[in-house]
Order: C-alpha cells, then sequence, then structure tokens
C-alpha cells in the first residue's frame, strides 16, 4: 500500500507496561501523558468520562477488558474505535479465582491470622496450635460443583482449571462464542438458565462484562435460589453483585462466603466475606500481555486500517495492495455503501478492493482505491448524512 509516514502521536494515562509501548516504532510515534492533539490515547483505569478528547482522536486503547472507564458511546459518534484487551489478563484472573475458591474452602485467612497473633514457644506454641486449628476445619473442593457464570476467555480458563482440580462444572453463558466453545473441556455440563446453575453450584464465580444487562445480575432474588451455604465469587466488577443482597445473606448463613477483587465498606469488615483490593491483572506477565495487545491493536488500526477487538465497530481486516487505503466510519443505514462508491466514481477513482461490516447502530468500511483521493473528495465524503469519520492511509 502506497502512503507517506506520518508521525503518529499517542497520549498515555496510567502506567502502560513499556513492552507494549516498544511496539511502536520511535521514528514513526511519539508517546507520552504530556502529548497534546493526540492519534491514539492508551490508558488502564484512567475514567475519560470527564476528559475532553480532543478532534484529533481517532482511537481509543484499554490496556483491559472493561471500559466502563471510557465513554464509549460518545466514541462511538465520532467514529473513533474503543479497543479492549479481552484474554489478555485471563490466566492472571484464572489464577486468582482458584486462589478465592481455595481461601473460602480451607479458611485460609483466618488461620493465617489467628497464627500470625499466636505468642508462646516451642511446647506451648504448639499445644495454641492444637488447640486453635479446630476452628479453621474447612472442606475439599474435589466433587464440589462450580457454576461459572460467562464462559469468555476467562470463564473458560477458570472451567478448565477447575475440572483439573475435581470439581463438576456447571457454565451458563447463552452468548458463547465459537471459539471458547471449542476451547472449553467436554465434562463442563450447560446450564439452561442461571436459576438452574444457582441452584445446583456450590461455588458461584462471575466472569461476564459489566453492562445494563449485567448491573446487579446476582440479587436477592438470584441469591435466594443458590444452594444453602454456597461461595459467591467476583472477580468481574463490583457492580455486577448487589453488595445489600450479599451481606443479608452471609447475615443469615445462607452464603458461606462472599470473595470479591472489589473493596467495599459494607463488606470489608464481615468474617464471611473475603475482600482483595483489585489484583485480578495485577501481575508482570498480564500488564505485558494487556500492554502488547493494545499497542498492537492500535497500531495497526492508524498504520493500515484495519480493527480488532474494539467493543463498538466490527472486526475489519483487510489484506494490504499497492493502493490507496480509505477508512470510513458511519452510522448503520440503508445506502451508506452506495453512496460512498458513488462518489468516488464520480471522481474516476477505481475500487481495487473493498470490506465493509457491521455492529449494532455502526458499520465501517476500508477501500483500496488505485488513486490518491484529493481533498474535496474527503470532503465530500464527510458530508454524507451518516458519515461519522473518513481518513486517508
Amino acid at each position: 500500500m502506497k502512503y507517506c509516514s506520518p508521525i503518529f502521536k499517542i497520549k498515555t494515562y496510567n502506567t502502560l507496561s513499556h513492552t507494549g509501548l516498544e511496539k511502536f516504532p520511535a521514528e514513526r510515534y511519539e508517546i507520552g501523558p504530556e502529548i497534546e492533539c493526540p492519534d491514539a490515547i492508551l490508558l488502564r483505569s484512567q475514567d475519560l468520562h470527564d476528559v475532553s478528547i480532543p478532534e484529533t482522536v481517532k482511537a481509543v486503547g484499554r490496556a483491559g477488558t472493561g471500559v466502563n472507564n471510557i465513554p464509549v458511546s460518545e466514541c462511538s459518534k465520532r467514529g473513533i474505535p474503543v479497543f479492549n484487551t479481552p484474554g489478555a489478563n485471563a490466566n492472571a484472573v484464572t489464577e486468582l479465582t482458584i486462589a478465592g475458591l481455595l481461601l473460602s474452602a480451607r479458611n485460609i485467612t483466618d488461620a493465617w491470622y489467628f497464627t500470625k497473633n499466636l505468642d508462646g514457644y516451642g511446647e506451648s506454641l504448639e499445644v495454641l496450635v492444637e488447640k486453635g486449628k479446630k476452628r479453621f476445619s474447612g472442606f475439599e473442593l474435589a466433587g464440589k460443583t462450580l457454576g461459572v457464570v460467562g464462559l469468555g476467555a476467562i470463564g473458560v480458563k477458570v472451567s478448565n482449571a477447575a475440572t483439573a482440580l475435581g470439581l463438576k462444572v456447571v457454565g451458563f453463558d447463552p452468548q458463547i462464542t465459537v471459539e471458547s466453545a471449542w476451547q472449553l473441556s467436554s465434562e463442563a455440563i450447560p446450564a439452561g438458565s442461571l436459576e438452574e446453575l444457582l441452584s445446583c453450584s456450590d461455588f458461584v464465580s462471575l466472569h461476564v462484562p459489566l453492562n445494563d444487562h449485567t448491573q446487579q445480575l446476582i440479587n436477592e432474588l438470584c441469591i435466594d435460589k443458590m444452594k444453602p451455604k454456597a461461595t459467591l465469587l467476583n472477580f468481574s466488577r463490583a457492580a455486577i453483585v448487589d453488595e445489600t443482597a450479599v451481606l443479608a445473606a452471609l447475615e443469615s448463613c445462607k452464603l458461606h462466603a462472599y470473595i470479591s477483587d472489589f473493596p467495599s465498606r459494607l463488606l470489608l469488615n464481615h468474617s464471611g466475606a473475603i475482600v482483595l483490593p483489585h489484583l485480578g491483572a495485577s501481575t508482570a506477565e498480564a500488564e505485558d500481555n494487556c500492554s502488547v495487545m493494545v499497542s498492537q491493536q492500535v497500531r495497526d488500526f492508524l498504520e493500515n486500517g484495519n480493527i480488532r477487538h474494539s467493543v463498538n465497530f466490527p472486526d475489519v481486516n483487510l489484506s494490504i495492495t499497492d493502493g490507496f487505503r480509505l477508512a470510513i466510519a458511519n452510522k448503520n443505514v440503508p445506502g451508506m455503501v452506495s453512496q460512498i462508491t458513488a462518489v468516488l466514481a464520480d471522481n474516476k477513482i477505481n475500487i481495487i478492493d473493498m470490506l465493509n461490516k457491521s455492529r449494532g447502530d455502526y458499520a465501517y468500511s476500508l477501500l483500496d482505491i488505485n488513486d490518491q483521493a484529493p481533498p474535496e473528495v474527503l470532503a465530500r465524503l464527510r458530508s454524507i448524512h451518516g458519515v461519522l469519520s473518513v481518513r486517508a492511509i
């Protein structure tokens, strides 16, 4: 593909792994938190809802999975893809989830606190240990049933790891992808509904994104359907669970334990809650993986117009040709492609290759053309009602 070599500017929020940032060639990219008028924004947990996103921004990349800290709707209206990194931190979250199972089953945190505060030496210490350890008797995981809600990259890994530990696994995800289904252990049993999963599980582990459909997904009615003395694990997002209902269930001993990666004043000091300081993706490996993945996605988009793992626009990947490339985002309404191609035809510009895909209310096209589109053609394309952004690459 023929193009000049512009200098792209990337504004960063938070600290991103250099392993990922090194994927941007220094001769073509300026990167840093002080960048003004950036072509793209990279971030982890920075809240962009109250941040003015410059008109120059063409992409936003989140080094992580959740995008509730990004104004996705506003970005969509401007034709800005928002990228995330599903699966990049899957192993880290999976390992912590398995640790959560063990923490709850063996009363490890209470036992550790008891032992740490023991006085005495020699035989007197041994007497205190033997006398106190009965309070922390637990149960084994093998043979118990784990219900996994959400079978994406993390849910599948949790299911497979739990199966290897001897647990029976029941999974529920009405939107499971073919890729996830292939990776899921054949020993996992599909549940016909969330209620069915809750009623048969000794442990319930949540691995779903936070959105309008999952806000307080686990509420008082759901908890009432759970087995007595079940354990609930939440390594997704705090708001997926109604914490008031969880507290009531812990107080009444309906729940054996609640394991959460999201500190809450309501549950911090309850003996039945084990609350961690958002450690899910806090490993060096996960941070490297997320940074590398989002950097590669944003670079491919800026340089080639390709989209992969965007939460608001479809995946579009067009092989490189010898032509000139246009990238166009628009509302998903009838007649858009014909209007775009008509503008090119009027200006004697031939299309070498083209790919158009839609996702919900939005669509995205890559067009490789035989001649460079002059400014007046780009202006005509931008003037089409429903076109959100036009970029000559």
